[in-house]
């Protein structure tokens, strides 16, 4: 009897499992990927977006395309439960699919508690591809008025958006718009000081106005109120708070970490059922919590593949190791960045440069697949 693997998402940790899904139907396994969308969208490569440096076919990878092609099948939903006992998933779309074993990547989602209303005007970071729907928004407004757009938050996505949102100001036909970013406590506060006065620069510099200490407690549309009821008003509003795991596995019964990701051991395992495999920004990995970067998702996509191919054929697995110190590269439009690694930090031009040929090589390597 053939062995069911149901593949849960096709972010950045399932990319490698996704090319080698013959390798697991070969090996006596029906494969099955769901996905919210037919493609996914590459995250860092999401505030060059928005401000026009990529076209939507340069960031996404066709999941259901490659899927069907490795001889997998693909389902268009969400997971809204897991039960682990039953060894089946629920989908959005009414479905139940069983399963022997389960691997999860359902990424991460900006908070949205602090949304009141309909989100009419106002976009989440995450999904990538409402950066789209926002560009032409901005693009639409601009061509008739001075937009003016509110960022909430203060961390790296925040920073980046409002460059990337400059840079689409400079569109021929429109007017530049005002940006504010709203960072609460202050700008980039988990990041060395040199990256953080960098970051404001280079924000500053292209009359992005930073409002350090003005936390926003509430975002409808057209407005923000910070917490000492001062109200914004704003054409456009973006949420950039961070962001948090899927609640499906805390809904389910799963362990999980303080932050709500399901807890994996050293395997990218669950603790207490061995056929429940996990990547990305949706875990919680015990042995040492990690940042949500994309970094480690990268590097957890060949262990995964490894494991899910041991469970199925019985042989050894093999332990994730984190590594050390990683690169990390902030596009901030107008084809300048902030790269930064130990001592190694500079600036502009270059920093881009680095990003885009590495962040283009990457989706190069999977998109290969679409034409292979």
């Amino acid at each position: 009897m053939k062995k069911k693997l149901v593949v849960a998402g096709g972010g950045h940790a399932h990319m490698m499992l996704l090319a080698r899904i013959d390798d697991f139907v070969k090996n006596g396994c029906e494969v099955t990927v769901v996905g919210p969308a037919e493609h996914h969208y590459y995250s860092g490569m999401g505030p060059g977006l928005l401000g026009g440096t990529y076209r939507p076919e340069e960031i996404r990878f066709a999941t259901r395309l490659v899927t069907e092609k490795m001889g997998g099948r693909f389902v268009l939903a969400k997971v809204r439960s897991i039960d682990p006992d039953g060894q089946y998933v629920s989908l959005d779309n009414g479905e139940q699919i069983s399963y022997d074993y389960l691997s999860c990547n359902l990424g991460s989602q900006v908070p949205k508690e602090m949304v009141s209303g309909p989100l009419d005007d106002i976009f989440l970071v995450k999904p990538i591809e409402r950066l789209l729907e926002a560009q032409r928004r901005i693009l639409e407004l601009g061509a008739k008025k001075t937009v003016k757009i509110g960022i909430v938050g203060g961390g790296p996505s925040a920073v980046e958006i409002a460059g990337n949102i400059r840079q689409l100001g400079r569109t021929p036909g429109m007017r530049s718009p005002e940006v504010n970013v709203f960072a609460g406590r202050k700008l980039m506060p988990d990041h060395p000081e040199g990256v953080r006065q960098r970051a404001i620069r280079s924000l500053q510099q292209r009359h992005i106005a930073i409002l350090e200490g003005t936390r926003i407690e509430s975002v409808q549309t057209g407005q923000l109120t910070s917490a000492d009821g001062t109200v914004h008003a704003c054409d456009l509003i973006f949420v950039a708070v961070g962001v948090r795991p899927s609640r499906v596995f805390g809904d389910s019964g799963l362990d999980c970490g303080p932050d709500g990701g399901l807890t994996v051991n050293r395997y990218l395992q669950s603790l207490h059922y061995a056929n429940i495999f996990g990547g990305g920004d949706c875990v919680y990995f015990a042995d040492q919590p990690l940042d949500k970067v994309g970094v480690y998702a990268v590097r957890q996509n060949p262990v995964l593949v490894h494991n899910l191919l041991a469970s199925v054929t019985n042989q050894p697995l093999q332990p994730f190791a984190p590594g050390g110190s990683y690169l990390l590269i902030f596009n901030l439009g107008d084809r300048s960045g902030i790269l930064y690694k130990w001592s190694l930090l500079f600036g502009g031009r270059l920093a881009f440069m680095i990003k885009d040929y590495i962040d283009r090589k990457f989706m190069r390597t999977f998109q290969a697949l679409e034409s292979a």
